[in-house]
């Protein structure tokens, strides 16, 4: 078929023939919208071939259900919250690529994966907390995280631990009472804890810089 007559066809027909050959696509002059959508669908390559700046919200919406998130939000200058959040929402990652994501992007892209908070920029204490209740190791993005936020990380995993730096009695007691033996990532254990560290007749553990040797003076 000739690229003359090509272009003559419906809009029905060119999508029939992409499905049937997605290179058709390459010969089709100022395609609709649908017929774009219907091509990435057979091949996400022709991405690179749209200006997605150009599309409706509705055809980028469409389209971030197909193709992988990531690669949709390189490629679009200032993107709305609907389709930051359904990009999340699918690949909760790409929040990476979003400049000055909002509030509720942000809680969107934690509430699907909580180590996406480490492509997030001083996040407030709800995103922060909702990160940890989601993921405990995600803590280790957070700086200088409050008690609040330990304790859920805590709660979510007790071995999250080992990645908070100074830890409050109350989360050390945490720790002890979910798992004893964990003492070891507890840097400077408060008294309270020293004692009943030392009151547990079944504690055994290797020597340690923090073993019952190194506590016993209190």
């Amino acid at each position: 078929m000739l690229v003359s007559e090509l272009n003559k066809l419906s809009e029905e027909k060119l999508i029939s023939l992409i499905e049937l050959d997605s290179k058709v696509f390459y010969f089709i002059k100022n395609p609709s919208e649908d017929t774009q959508i219907a091509a990435i669908k057979e091949d996400s390559n022709i991405l690179k071939q749209i200006d997605l700046n150009n599309l409706s919200e509705s055809s980028i919406l469409r389209i971030i259900r197909i193709i992988p998130t990531e690669d949709i939000l390189k490629h679009i200058k200032n993107p709305s919250e609907k389709v930051q959040l359904e990009a999340v929402k699918h690949q909760s990652d790409s929040i990476r690529h979003i400049k000055k994501p909002s509030e509720k992007v942000k809680l969107e892209a934690v509430k699907h994966k909580g180590y996406s908070i480490q492509y997030i920029k001083n996040p407030s204490e709800q995103v922060q907390l909702e990160a940890v209740s989601r993921a405990g190791y995600a803590i280790k993005y957070i700086k200088n995280p409050s008690e609040k936020i330990q304790l859920a990380a805590i709660k979510q995993n007790v071995f999250s631990i080992q990645f908070i730096e100074n830890p409050s009695e109350k989360v050390q007691l945490e720790v002890i009472k979910q798992n004893i033996r964990l003492f070891t990532y507890i840097v400077n254990p408060s008294d309270k804890v020293k004692r009943i560290l030392l009151q547990e007749d079944n504690f055994i553990l290797e020597p340690s810089p923090n073993s019952l040797e190194y506590i016993e003076n209190i």
